[in-house]
């Protein structure tokens, strides 16, 4: 047992030394390395030529290598050649890129084009044109101020259109025809061009000139705001079909059903039953009517209904003539008799044509210049929108009733629940979804 104890504290004794040696008795070691400059280069040589020929078999083999970035051009969101020939770095091109880049640029822009809006309402041109009307010509100092704006507005757009066609080509993928803003901003500028050019003042040039109150939409070009709702709402239009086709086809039923209750109702006016040719030469028939058919003075249209329908207005309800405050009570045949019988006496009063317009027929005009009626499915359909836009739409029922039945509001009542609270809060909801 002891002599085992005594190997072991040697054997550990000697670990001690041999570490404590190890540390303490260690010397630093240099080693050597040789200065080979060749060998250095040739190395260099190789890694750089394995590098490049792994990038090179990497990329496509119809690629360039000055197209191996696009974010190391100029200005990376536009092609990099137009024209053929124009660079981002070619001189012209550079400066009409940093131009349109410029954030005054879109600016000034919007400012023309608030300045155009301003011209456009200020012009009068029953005022403006103060010399004779067959010439027409831009005489008054307003109209010459309003003229040479219009041409500096016009120049401006057209420098503007160059320029961004300059900058971004015309034809292709990312160039300035490619945004459909642009190309509406292009038929401005065209149709203002055509304008200037066709000499004279005609009816074709007028319909040219009407494309100018197209010149505020660019605005929407500018302002992303404005730009990102009309585009939402554009988006929307498909979404709509499924509803504009539902209300089609209900508009499309009360309209079938309109034009077979009331087709050429409308038309109905009492007429004039008198024998025109016995009417002596007194000044007492001075006044006598001109017209065929009762009109009524404070009124569009007078619709009557035949004595055998169940229309609310007959003709026998026609209210006495008024002169002044005067009601006239006369009547055509007494009177006559006694001018036959002594042309000279004195006869006080007048005489109540309206009582003589007792016929109720069918004539030839609808009420309000005959843009109202049922005769076909088109104007039918030109009511129902007038119906359901809640414009008056009394004044129509009334007419109907006047001259088919009292219950027709129950058409009218369904129409404007269908069409003016239902349908029209439909496609309301699908543009809010």
């Amino acid at each position: 047992m002891d002599k085992n104890r005594l190997t072991t504290a040697i054997n550990t004794n000697h670990t001690v030394y041999n570490t404590n040696k190890l540390y303490h008795n260690s010397s630093p070691t240099v080693v050597s390395i040789p200065n080979d400059d060749i060998h250095i280069h040739e190395t260099d040589r190789f890694l750089n030529e394995h590098a490049s020929s792994n990038i090179l078999s990497d990329l496509p083999r119809s690629r360039n290598l000055d197209e191996t970035d696009e974010n190391e051009l100029p200005f990376p969101g536009f092609v990099d050649q137009v024209f053929y020939c124009l660079k981002q770095t070619t001189t012209p091109r550079y400066q009409c890129l940093r131009l349109i880049t410029w954030p005054w640029f879109e600016r000034i822009s919007m400012l023309v084009i608030l300045l155009n809006c301003i011209t456009l309402g200020m012009y009068q041109p029953c005022v403006h044109l103060a010399g004779s009307q067959v010439s027409k010509k831009c005489d008054a100092a307003r109209c010459i101020w309003l003229q040479a704006t219009d041409y500096f507005i016009f120049g401006f757009f057209t420098i503007e259109m160059c320029i961004k066609m300059t900058a971004m080509g015309i034809f292709g993928k990312g160039t300035y025809l490619a945004e459909t803003w642009n190309r509406l901003d292009c038929f401005i500028v065209v149709a203002g061009l055509v304008e200037s050019l066709i000499p004279g003042d005609n009816l074709s040039l007028s319909a040219i000139r009407t494309v100018r109150v197209l010149r505020p939409l660019r605005a929407i070009n500018r302002v992303p705001s404005m730009r990102i709702l009309v585009m939402l709402l554009l988006d929307t239009l498909p979404m709509l079909g499924n509803v504009l086709l539902l209300c089609f086809f209900v508009f499309f039923i009360f309209g079938i059903v309109g034009v077979q209750l009331w087709k050429g109702l409308l038309r109905n006016r009492c007429f004039l039953q008198l024998n025109m040719t016995t009417i002596p030469n007194h000044p007492l028939f001075d006044d006598f009517p001109e017209r065929p058919f009762y009109m009524p003075p404070d009124q569009d249209s007078f619709v009557c209904s035949h004595p055998q329908s169940s229309g609310m207005t007959k003709c026998l309800e026609i209210p006495k003539l008024r002169k002044g405050n005067m009601t006239c009570e006369l009547d055509f045949y007494a009177v006559r008799e006694q001018i036959v019988n002594d042309y000279n006496k004195p006869i006080n009063g007048c005489i109540n044509w309206n009582q003589y317009y007792k016929f109720c027929n069918v004539s030839d005009k609808n009420p309000y210049s005959g843009s109202i009626s049922f005769d076909n499915i088109g104007l039918a359909w030109v009511v129902i929108f007038q119906i359901i836009s809640l414009e008056s739409w009394v004044n129509i029922m009334y007419y109907i009733q006047d001259a088919h039945s009292f219950w027709d509001w129950i058409y009218f009542v369904f129409l404007i629940i269908i069409g003016s609270f239902f349908m029209i809060n439909l496609c309301l909801v699908v543009i809010a979804t």
